[in-house]
Order: C-alpha cells, then structure tokens, then sequence
C-alpha cells in the first residue's frame, strides 16, 4: 500500500511539472524577446496593433515571402577573391575603366529575430536587421549598370575584424530601437576614424531607429555634430544630380534629407531619416502595412543608391590618407620662435577639413626652400587661447559655422595688430563660404572682399604664378574661371590681411583625389600654398 501511494504521488508531481512546461510554452511568445535573441510563437507583432511603440515597425519588408527559420546567412561575395579597392576617384568629367567586383559594403547583423508559425504551418523568421533582406543587394545590381562592379557580406560586430581597406562601408538598416554595446560603438569609431564609413537607413522612416541611431552614434563622436548634407554636396552629383526627389507619402519638401558626421572631408556616418531600402529594392508595396511609414520613392531612392555607391568607392583613397596620423620630428614639438608656426582656427563647425595636409605643405616648404617653418600644426580656440603670439591663422570648413563674441573680438585685434588669416573653403561648398562672408563682416564691418590683383606680390613671392590649374568638377562648373588664380583679399591700411580661397586649395596639398571638388589640382595648390607662406615671412 506505501509504495502504491508513493507512485501515485510521484504521478501526480511528473502531471503537474507537465502542466507548468505546457504552461510555459503557451506564454514564451509576448512580443519581441530580450535584445540579441530570437523567440518563437504563432506570429510576429502586428503593425498598428493597439499596442503602439517601436513593434508597429517591426514588419517584413522584402518583395517574397519571409525566409524560413532558421535563416541562412551567406557572404554575398564568398566565391570571389579578395581585389584592392581602387585608388582612383570617379569623375564625371572623365571615362574610368569599370573597378574589379569586390566587397564594397557589409550588412550588419543586430537587434532580434523573431520565428513564427505561418498560415501554411511553416516556421518563417524575421529579424530587426533584415526586415528588407535584398536592399543592399539589389542596390548594388543597379550600381553595376553603371561599371561599378560590386557586392556585399553579411557581418556580425562581435566576430568580425573591421578593416575599411576590405571593407570601405557597412550598413545598418532597421526600423526598431538601434542598441548597441560600448565595445561595439568602440569599435565602430575605430573603423571610421581608420577610413571607414558607416550608414544607418530607417529603412521605413521609423522614428525610433533614427533617433536612435542618432545617439548611439553621438555617443561614438562625442566631438561631432550631425549635419544636414547641403545640396551642394558632391554625394547628391556623383552620377546624377540629385536635387529633388519624390515621397510616396508627402513630407512637406520635394528635397533630398541626408544627415552625416563629417571625418575630416569625407561623410564618415550618414543616417537617412527616411526609408531608403525598400525603394533599391524596388518594391515599396509593403510599406502599407505601416501607416507611418515615410520613404523614397523608387526613383529617387536608387539615385541616391547609386551615387552613395560612387561616393563610397570615389572617396576611398581620400578616407585612407586622411585617416594617417601627423607625425612630426620631437624637436617640432614646442615651436621655436623664429619659424613659421602653422595656427588652424577651431570652431563650431567642422573646422578639421583635410587633416595632414598643412603638414604635407610645410614640408615641400621645407624640402624645397630656406624658410624656416614648424611642422607641427598648432589648433587654436580663439575664444579661449590668446593669439597675441601668432603671426598667421588658418581657417576652413565644411558647413555653417559662428564665431562667438569673444571670439570675434580677439580676431578683431589679431587683425588690427598686423596679422595675416588665411581662409579656405573646403571642397568649395556653397554653406561655408556664405559663412565666411557674415563671420568677416563681423569681424571687419568695414572690409569689403576684392580680386587679389594678377600683379599683386603674392604670385611672385616664391614662384610666379600667372595660370592655374582647376578640379575638373570646378572646371565645369564655372568655366569663366579660365586659367587665372582667383583669390580674393582685404586690405587694411594698404597692407593685405585676409586671403579667401572661394576654392579648395588646401585638398591639393595632399597625395590623392577628391570627386567633384572645386578646388585647385595639386600642383598649383602647392605653389599658392608655398607661396602665401613665404609672402608672410616677408611682409
């Protein structure tokens, strides 16, 4: 009878550990499980559901059906062999010979995955980061049309060694909640910083994952500000000129809305508020299930598909060489007296545009010529640091930029007391100088900007001057240039005190290439560079 009731009771305790599991198993499904892992059940979160939140994004966005669990992931390129980028921008003022297919792009793996029982019965699986599993290569189908020869992998931050000479750009598309690890933000600014370049699609223009991205990304480049692209911008015209796009549903512009951090001249993380993915896949259809959805039409999506693609491959070199640390011998650490010391102006906006380059030109000086310079390049915060003991100020950019009043007030004096600013517009755009303009005229509101004279002493100082050359995306622009330098001056007391290049000088005095740059090719850049210093060092 006592072992009767002992089996019995151990019955009844395997009956309800049953129950319990049972249990368990009907409630493992309540929405999308804990970050970086995967949950299964009889469906994913329904978009519009009156839960409200980041889940109503959560929504399958590819042209077919949703691939069955568990998804495969497989490198877009394994079966092609490794192939050096190449060094060489595309213009558009000249034919290039079509690039050799290699890994442009990565696509990363983040957030969750969630597998659900279909309809038919099937497992199918979704995940935050490929809710448009066929963007990125589809994108780089229609690049191919125009000789861009490239392809994409798959990559998991976590097992992956990012090197931008492998791999120039990756890409995270999402519409949920972007986390990401301080390690792997770490990381992520290591790449950049290196050469890289990272893309954030809210590929339905879900504003969760761009507000997110947003800071997760601050928090990477504490030092960078988020900026909008001006239309001006070499991105919208690499192969196409993009300047008005379309929105299936209206955002209140008909213009292109780009964002990005800029790592010297280059964009080193851009992030597009709305859904880019979809339209290079060219299906935008399910984008209905998602009544907030805000994206690009088909059209003007691939457009900027495509020149992001030249963008990437055209300022490759550019990243790399401007990614190299200045170095300079220990005896330029504390500059002497008695030589040109090199100031660069700090500012607001993005004042660091082609790091390495005004070492490169003190160093041709120095080479070439008997002028004692410096070549340690000195950041001076004119706000805060006295600028009484130089004798020569730098300034350029890429964007908007003000001084504040303090700031104004210290240049203000420099200038009057006899020192010389240079000023350079970074790869030409059209926002810097209109900047330039409003910040001189509060500095000197009684100066006026004029033509530096052919005659003036300048040209001659070094080398005599009398063509240039011009980028070709100059050239084409504004072809009345011609062939003379154009530099524009003030003078106080008869004595020249600023000199404006409207045009990139400074990106010539580096050994490589900047697509559509309107600026100086390198040869004359360095005689106006060379020149202007030893117009300074005797006058």
């Amino acid at each position: 009878m006592a072992e009767k009731t002992k089996t019995v009771i151990h019955f009844r305790t395997l009956c309800g550990i049953v129950l319990l599991l049972m249990a368990l198993a009907a409630s493992a499904w309540r929405g999308p499980p804990a970050w970086g892992q995967s949950g299964s059940g009889s469906g994913p979160p329904k978009a519009g559901s009156p839960s409200g939140g980041e889940n109503d994004w959560f929504v399958y966005l590819g042209n077919k059906a949703p691939p069955k669990a568990p998804p495969k992931q497989i490198n877009a390129a394994e079966a092609l062999p490794p192939l050096p980028l190449p060094a060489t921008p595309l213009r558009r003022t000249e034919r290039k010979k079509p690039p050799q297919p290699e890994t442009l792009m990565g696509k990363v793996i983040w957030g969750e995955s969630a597998s659900f029982t279909d309809s038919t019965g099937d497992q199918v699986q979704i995940a935050d980061w490929n809710l448009c599993p066929t963007d990125v290569e589809r994108l780089l189908e229609k690049a191919r049309e125009t000789g861009l020869s490239y392809h994409w992998t798959n990559v998991n931050l976590s097992d992956f060694q990012l090197d931008p000479k492998t791999l120039p750009a990756l890409i995270f598309s999402g519409a949920r909640t972007l986390r990401l690890s301080d390690a792997h933000l770490q990381a992520l600014r290591s790449y950049v910083l290196d050469g890289g370049t990272v893309i954030c699609d809210s590929i339905a223009g879900s504003p969760f994952f761009y507000e997110s991205a947003k800071q997760a990304f601050l928090q990477a480049f504490p030092e960078c500000r988020w900026r909008v692209l001006p239309s001006d911008h070499p991105l919208y015209h690499m192969f196409v000129d993009v300047t008005r796009v379309s929105y299936p549903r209206p955002q209140g512009t008909n213009e292109p809305l780009l964002e990005g951090m800029y790592i010297g001249s280059r964009v080193g993380v851009l992030l597009s508020k709305y859904g880019l993915g979809c339209g290079w896949n060219r299906d935008t259809d399910r984008l209905a299930q998602i009544p907030k959805a805000a994206y690009y039409d088909i059209k003007s999506a691939g457009e900027i598909g495509v020149n992001l693609t030249a963008y990437l491959v055209g300022y490759a070199d550019a990243a790399v060489v401007e990614a190299r640390p200045e170095i300079y011998a220990a005896a330029d650490q504390k500059p002497p007296t008695d030589e040109f010391v090199f100031a660069q102006l700090k500012h607001e906006g993005a004042w660091n545009v082609h790091p390495g380059a005004a070492t490169n030109l003190l160093t041709m000086l120095r080479r070439h010529t008997t002028i004692r310079v410096n070549l340690k390049r000195i950041v001076v915060d004119p706000e805060k640091d006295d600028l009484t003991g130089y004798a020569f100020l730098y300034l350029t950019g890429l964007d908007d930029f003000s001084f504040a009043p303090r700031a104004v007030a210290a240049l203000q004096q420099f200038l009057q007391a006899g020192g010389f600013l240079l000023v350079n517009n970074g790869l030409g755009l059209g926002t810097f100088d209109r900047a330039v303009r409003r910040e001189l005229a509060r500095i000197l509101p009684e100066a006026k900007f004029q033509v530096l004279p052919d005659a003036h002493g300048l040209y001659s100082s070094l080398f005599k001057i009398e063509q240039v050359e011009y980028s070709p995306g100059l050239a084409q622009a504004n072809p009345s240039l011609g062939s003379h330098p154009y530099l524009q001056a003030v003078f106080l007391g008869g004595d020249l005190r600023v000199l404006y290049s409207p045009y990139d000088l400074e990106a010539g005095w580096l050994p490589t290439s900047f697509p559509l740059l309107k600026g100086y090719e390198p040869a004359s850049a360095e005689r106006l560079g060379m020149n202007i210093i030893a117009y300074i060092m005797t006058h």
